[in-house]
């Protein structure tokens, strides 16, 4: 409740519990400019690090951000802008221009180090990947504290700064979160020499590849027609980068009733017939809670492993970066195949088969990056991404694309591009010696952002 309103009611206690400000975006030009004069205070009058003024073009690009701190009495005491570091923006921003009143910065409630943390959390929001700023050495422990690091020491003005940066943990979290127990879970239990951690597993004793994929519970129960689009989707991307021909696919099915299974089996249904792969039988319970899970069965003599790379090849991203964030799902779901025809669908499904690239993996739920350091790992390698030469959508930040699911993308290793019709094909990084995965930015730096394997499954034999 506001200040004002526990006055006007006489609340004196809420009131003195009120906190001594409170940090907000600045939505209007009457804040901006408030922040605006504190700035030229602390910047021009008291540091003399500008002379006159210290607005520059960054304060009139439109993507710029502007987080400021009001005192109780709703005046602007302090603030800090952030922007992208590029013209298009691939991820990397810079913060700058904190600035606290001076009878604000001894306060117990920590202005500056609270702009900050605000800074920090709306950039991983906002999808940043590379969050720097060049900090006055003076609070260069503050920033330590809140855990930036140092990249090199340089001077604004003639006064001594730091450029410092904040790691980024969204790529490696997802890794953790989707990928990084199965080392020890599945350890001595599943594998095919020279396919360990595979989209799909050859049978032995003959040509035939089998894939196996769940949906999650949540999703099935929340959008039961896409759940059942992408069973067959997820498992027919899994036979494309293995290089073989879809043959037909096993359900099975949990429901609460047979009219919610109607809908879970419109959706797989719609999908079947789109990639012309029949559905060759399963199972269905009802009375139990939503589940779903499909067997996908392919063909092919020669299947394209995962684990085929070597250090020094090029890896190439064949996606289709046509249509949009599925509803419901933004930044985690991009959709583009539930519009394409049968014939573009069946073009992308061959794409792998095609071109025999050394290794390929279809990006699953550890996103283009987690998935990247899938096919590298298994390769007894690690890996280089160019950020600004991945594929991506015009609607989707490089945060939210290089983590989502994509819809149909494969990730390869090797010359040879896959003819994959309508989806976009580039070449956007490199296997490299040793392990990890590192971003390499327009100005050529290389930050790490998977330290490790991601699945610890190991090298394929």
């Amino acid at each position: 409740m506001y200040p004002d309103v526990l006055a006007l009611l006489g609340d004196r206690v809420s009131l003195a519990r009120q906190p001594e400000f409170r940090i907000e975006p600045a939505g209007d030009t009457a804040t901006l400019a408030g922040y605006h004069v504190v700035r030229r205070a602390v910047f021009v009058d008291e540091q003399g690090l500008f002379t006159g003024r210290d607005l520059d073009a960054h304060d009139e690009d439109p993507r710029t951000v502007v987080l400021v701190a009001r005192g109780r009495d709703g005046t602007v005491i302090g603030g800090v802008r952030l922007f992208p570091a590029t013209a298009d923006d691939l991820g990397w921003w810079y913060g700058g221009r904190l600035a606290v009143a001076p009878e604000y910065r001894r306060s117990a409630a920590g202005v500056g180090a609270a702009l900050v943390r605000a800074a920090q959390a709306y950039a991983e929001n906002a999808g940043v990947l590379r969050f720097e700023a060049t900090v006055q050495a003076a609070n260069e422990r503050m920033f330590t504290r809140l855990g930036w690091q140092i990249v090199r020491r340089t001077d604004v003005g003639g006064a001594p700064h730091v450029l410092m940066r904040r790691p980024m943990r969204r790529i490696a979290a997802q890794a953790a979160a989707t990928k990084n127990a199965l080392g020890p879970l599945l350890s001595g239990m599943t594998g095919v020499p020279g396919f360990v951690g595979d989209d799909g597993v050859p049978v032995p004793g003959g040509d035939v590849v089998a894939a196996c994929d769940a949906i999650l519970p949540s999703m099935v129960e929340r959008d039961p027609e896409w759940a059942g689009w992408c069973s067959v989707l997820v498992n027919v991307n899994d036979l494309t980068a293995m290089g073989a021909r879809p043959a037909g696919l096993l359900d099975a099915l949990g429901a609460r009733d047979a009219s919610f299974a109607a809908r879970v089996l419109s959706g797989l249904r719609r999908a079947s017939e789109a990639w012309g792969v029949p559905v060759l039988g399963g199972h269905t319970q009802f009375g139990v809670p939503a589940s779903l899970s499909v067997t996908a069965l392919g063909t092919t003599p020669d299947p394209v492993p995962g684990g085929g790379g070597r250090a020094g090849m090029p890896v190439r991203l064949t996606a289709d970066v046509e249509g949009s964030w599925r509803p419901g799902y933004t930044g985690a779901q991009w959709d583009s195949t539930s519009q394409r025809s049968a014939e573009d669908l069946r073009v992308m499904q061959t794409s792998i088969a095609a071109a025999r690239p050394d290794a390929a993996k279809d990006v699953s739920m550890a996103g283009i990056a987690g998935t990247l350091g899938m096919l590298a790992e298994a390769s007894g390698c690690g890996a280089v991404l160019d950020v600004g030469a991945v594929p991506r959508p015009a609607g989707a930040t490089v945060g939210d694309w290089l983590t989502c699911f994509p819809g149909f993308a494969m990730l390869t290793a090797g010359p040879q591009q896959p003819p994959a019709g309508p989806a976009v094909s580039a070449e956007c990084g490199t296997l490299t010696s040793g392990g990890g995965i590192r971003l390499r930015w327009p100005d050529g730096e290389e930050i790490p952002v998977v330290d490790a394997a991601v699945t610890g499954l190991g090298e394929a034999a």
